[in-house]
């Protein structure tokens, strides 16, 4: 396992010097310049132009998901390990609550508003209005196009799943790893790097989406929701008694500060 320390330390040492206090800065750059990319026509045609790629069908479109399979066990393993209450477990695994709820009531809202500021078309070049149809789900099942405000989904799951990484791996850095069984260390060693390795994935068809695909005010608004569903809870609420609170070493930090 002398291959996996050296890995994981180097992913560690990597985030100290990325600053996870920058990801939101980076986010909010990328989806800007990547704006800007596809309304000037920059960049021609690749294959992560195309919407059908397999990261986008079989990840993207998922992304809580697998943010979820990984995230949880992860959560369960690093705060049980770190000789915390059952109480405190709880409270940690309500992080995942929270999270879903948030990702949950944005996205049901960017569909509700796609459905009430947009028409039924025969086609994707918005020709003729097909006035038989007036809900999207409607209209897409008989086969024909939906065009509304559509606030890019992908731009605020993929903030959002990033930040939510970044932010529950933090505790990784300080925890006492050699005192830990071998079998319990090594898995979540495992599901750290699988981590940050999705969060790599995140990250880059958060860059894909910004530079091929949406509106810029489309964009820009996914991101925001994004980066403000994590403002408001790992840097307001989370702070506060009644809450989930913040990961063991972030919340050291916090009350330091």
């Amino acid at each position: 396992m002398a291959a996996l320390d050296v890995i994981v330390g180097t992913v560690v040492t990597l985030r100290a010097r990325a600053a996870r206090h920058y990801l939101h800065w980076v986010l909010l750059l990328v989806t800007a310049a990547g704006s800007a990319v596809k309304e000037l026509d920059v960049f021609p045609p690749t294959y992560f132009s195309n919407s059908k790629t397999f990261l986008n069908v079989y990840f993207v479109k998922a992304a809580w998901g697998w943010t979820l399979l990984l995230l949880t066990p992860f959560l369960l393993l690093s705060n049980s390990s770190s000789g915390r209450s059952m109480s405190f477990l709880i409270q940690r695994l309500l992080s995942l609550v929270v999270a879903t709820a948030i990702w949950y009531i944005c996205t049901s809202t960017f569909l509700y508003i796609e459905g009430v500021t947009g028409s039924c078309f025969e086609s994707r070049a918005l020709g003729a209005i097909n006035q038989e149809f007036t809900s999207m789900n409607g209209c897409k099942r008989a086969g024909f196009h939906w065009h509304g405000y559509d606030i890019s989904g992908h731009s605020f799951i993929l903030a959002y799943a990033s930040l939510f990484i970044a932010e529950e791996t933090e505790p990784m850095a300080s925890l006492e790893m050699a005192s830990l069984p071998a079998r319990r260390r090594t898995l979540l060693q495992l599901l750290y790097v699988a981590l940050h390795l999705m969060l790599l994935v995140w990250v880059w068809m958060f860059t894909c989406t910004s530079v091929y695909f949406h509106d810029p005010s489309h964009k820009l608004l996914g991101t925001a929701c994004g980066l403000l569903g994590w403002y408001l809870t790992y840097r307001v609420w989370y702070l506060k008694p009644l809450s989930p609170g913040l990961p063991p070493q972030l919340r050291l930090k916090a009350q330091e500060d």
